[in-house]
């Protein structure tokens, strides 16, 4: 997959492209992409995709901007995986933010992208001042040859499927619902890196992933199963927050204990699946108490495989 940033992306092949944010590529995209993929094959065109990092809202509010729910690496992944061949990011800075939505269809879609066909979701809005709509972009574009058509939002028992949906799925601890709009268990990926050992002091070994924003979407203690040290997902159980038995003020951190398993990962990079929410988390009087609740969890965590488990047949 190739990919391309700045306000002049150089292509010389004519794209099919579609522009958002594509935060967590849920099924709404997902449903999007496709169709862009399918109209690209069609018409013997590239299909790109059009993202902004940062998220705009972290541009103008970055105090009051939704938490991520994947990072620029695990979109890119993501968007590989659904067909796209190209990636334009688009810098969201101030001279980005004022740039007039008829100056992005000229630089970016025609004169950099050679877009002959645009898909775009039915609220997009773009350009300084939120200018551009799909009317604008269907005006402009039917001077220069380029198709323009709009997808109308992808429901899921009459709920709309948007990144907003799946931010409040994963703050209410429904794990099924979120997976639901994702398509896919939501996950966090990351590399393992070296922590302060306490895990293992208190016979709980855990792969320690840093996340990347300080907002995740969720908190609290999971089950979990990670892809990326073997053939299959590997069962286990994780907590995601700031520790506050141990810590005082600190950053949300990803600790991950892998059931059976004994090998050293650092420096790997792993993906973790989030299946089941056991718990939020809470602030212990002392160690011990801690340490029993974490027995409580892990056993609790592998109960669930236990259960989820396919039966053999007789």
């Amino acid at each position: 997959m190739r990919i391309t940033h700045g306000l002049t992306p150089v292509t010389t092949q004519p794209c099919a492209v579609t522009i958002g944010n594509f935060d967590g590529v849920h099924l709404g995209h997902r449903t999007m992409l496709q169709r862009l993929v399918d109209v690209a094959r069609q018409r013997g065109l590239v299909p790109c995709a059009v993202t902004f990092e940062p998220h705009p809202r972290e541009f103008f509010a970055p105090d009051k901007a939704p938490a991520r729910l994947s990072s620029l690496r695990e979109k890119l992944q993501m968007l590989r995986d659904c067909g796209i061949e190209h990636v334009h990011i688009c810098a969201f800075n101030h001279a980005f933010s004022q740039l007039a939505a008829t100056d992005f269809i000229d630089q970016i879609l025609l004169d950099g992208l050679h877009a002959q066909y645009i898909l775009i979701g039915d609220d997009f809005r773009f350009g300084a001042k939120r200018a551009g709509d799909f009317a604008l972009l269907q005006n402009h574009g039917a001077q220069h040859g380029m198709a323009v058509a709009a997808m109308d939002s992808v429901t899921l028992d009459s709920l709309r499927i948007s990144s907003t949906a799946v931010r409040t799925a994963l703050a209410d601890g429904d794990l099924a619902l979120a997976a639901r709009l994702l398509g896919r268990p939501y996950s966090i990926s990351g590399r393992v890196a070296h922590g302060d050992k306490l895990g293992r002091d208190i016979g709980y070994p855990t792969a320690n992933i840093a996340i990347k924003h300080n907002c995740p979407p969720l908190t609290g203690i999971y089950v979990v199963q990670v892809r990326g040290l073997a053939d299959t997902p590997l069962p286990g159980v994780a907590s995601l927050g700031v520790r506050p038995t141990v810590k005082q003020a600190a950053k949300p951190v990803l600790e991950v204990h892998l059931f059976d398993f004994d090998r050293n990962i650092y420096g790997e990079h792993l993906c973790v699946d989030f299946l089941h929410k056991l718990r939020d988390e809470q602030k212990y009087d002392d160690l011990p108490t801690l340490v029993a609740q974490i027995d409580r969890d892990a056993a609790q965590a592998r109960q669930y495989f236990e259960l989820a488990a396919p039966t053999s047949a007789p």
